[in-house]
């Protein structure tokens, strides 16, 4: 296969209509057809012999053939078990494992123990779109034994990923991804360069992985659910959100702000990870 380039359309033609393979929309799939494109998702992974990547979705395998020219070993997790006599033929490698699987229900914990003894592990994906966030979620939240996350998503999920406080695309997701990782847009890709083609454009974000989270908390779960109330209702006041999505009294909420150094009347989107966890803090101070 080594010399069969994938990602060439009339060689992914040949082989699906081979199979009599349909692309689901269901499952969102848009494979890659631009070799410049995966050949830069990899680069932007930094791959060497001692890497260990588990890829997300791998479709046609495309990126995947790159991926196991590059890396030591690659455990791919495909949803569509169609394709599984596709990737007999396109995917035939020494250093590949796929498992046909729902990532959203894959114990990755135990996988990385049992699959990738000794190697820098790092996650690597062209990902469907409507399931982006649960799935960057379950990565950041499981706390894997991972180096970097580079994946493909949509552009404006993208700019979400990578914003900063007072600006529209700034979220709960936001400052969940700030916790554990530093991130970067690595390219803009147009939607010209898959089959079928999406109606959006994509982008590639790469998240370098922090040793520790980026602040200390008393407690993490309030540290989020503080963040999730912040948003739950952007106009409302920081002393609203907070009140109504917590469940505490305003004058509760009101002390931990002051006590915070925070003005009860501005909006969760203008504060940044540090004084959310000022907040956390303070209401579990105030419970005990």
């Amino acid at each position: 296969m080594d010399d069969k380039k994938l990602y060439s359309p009339k060689v992914m033609k040949y082989i699906l209509d081979k199979y009599g393979f349909k692309f689901s929309k269901s499952l969102g799939q848009n494979f890659l057809i631009d070799g410049n494109i995966i050949n830069n998702i990899a680069e932007t992974a930094e791959l060497d012999e001692n890497s260990g990547v588990i890829e997300i979705g791998p479709g046609f395998g495309t990126l995947t053939q790159v991926l196991c020219s590059k890396a030591k070993k690659v455990v791919a997790i495909e949803v569509d078990k169609s394709l599984e006599k596709v990737h007999k033929e396109t995917l035939d490698y020494d250093n590949i494992k796929i498992i046909y699987e729902d990532f959203m229900k894959v114990d990755v914990v135990k996988l990385i123990d049992e699959e990738f003894q000794g190697m820098d592990v790092k996650i690597v994906a062209n990902l469907p779109y409507y399931i982006t966030t649960p799935i960057i979620m379950k990565i950041l939240e499981e706390r894997y034994k991972i180096s970097k996350i580079v994946v493909m998503v949509q552009k404006e999920v993208a700019e979400r990923l990578n914003s900063t406080a007072g600006s529209k695309e700034y979220g709960a997701i936001t400052l969940a991804v700030n916790y554990r990782a530093d991130t970067r847009i690595a390219m803009i890709v147009p939607n010209t360069v898959f089959m079928p083609r999406p109606k959006v454009d994509s982008a590639v974000i790469s998240f370098d992985i922090l040793d520790k989270p980026r602040i200390q908390v008393l407690d993490e779960n309030m540290l989020f659910a503080v963040i999730k109330a912040s948003f739950g209702q952007r106009r409302k006041t920081l002393l609203n959100g907070l009140s109504n999505n917590l469940k505490l009294p305003k004058e509760q909420i009101k002390m931990v702000l002051e006590r915070a150094g925070i003005d009860p009347g501005v909006r969760g989107e203008t504060l940044n990870l540090q004084q959310f966890g000022d907040i956390a803090d303070e209401i579990i101070k105030l419970s005990n």
